[in-house]
């Protein structure tokens, strides 16, 4: 990810996809990988709150939100001028999500910050939620860390850190 690369992963309930957030071709990559549209953005994760806040700003209420929230659910946070275009896409705020899942905790506190995320899957199709499914959509193009699957059976909730409004269950 360091030299721009793009991995798949394991995260809480489907494999994702991940690069460096600041490696913009690395990010196009998975765009393209997946036929994304550039405007939608995509979230970040880390398995440390220390490792996203370079990208987001928060208030009193809002720190509350984030221990109620972390870890587990994406919380769309107002974002710092340091979060690129090309992360945040059309929007004012950056989705983070710091997790406890294993291999999202070690690959961060490796990789020293927090990744891109996204699922791994080509617009329209289901998340890969095994490795076969995985190599079918994207052959055998991507490293793969090897771990586990969490146990969730769908992607992270989506909550609205300034509304506490759900965007997506």
């Amino acid at each position: 990810m360091r030299r721009g690369g793009v991995i798949a992963y394991p995260t809480e309930g489907v494999w994702g996809l991940g690069c460096d957030p600041r490696r913009r071709r690395a990010l196009h990559r998975i765009l393209a990988l997946k036929g994304r549209p550039r405007h939608k953005g995509v979230l970040l994760v880390a398995g440390r709150t220390a490792e996203t806040r370079r990208y987001w700003s928060a208030q009193g209420a809002d720190r509350a939100l984030l221990a109620r929230f972390w870890p587990g659910t994406t919380l769309v946070l107002p974002a710092t001028p340091r979060v690129p275009f090309w992360i945040r896409g059309r929007h004012v705020g950056v989705a983070v999500r710091i997790s406890s899942h294993p291999a999202i905790v070690a690959l961060s506190r490796v990789f020293g910050g927090a990744m891109v995320s996204t699922s791994a899957n080509p617009a329209g199709k289901q998340p890969a939620r095994d490795l076969r499914t995985l190599y079918r959509y994207f052959g055998r193009s991507l490293w793969v860390l090897p771990a586990r699957l969490g146990r969730q059976h769908h992607p992270s909730r989506i909550v609205d850190a300034r509304s506490g409004r759900v965007l997506r269950e």
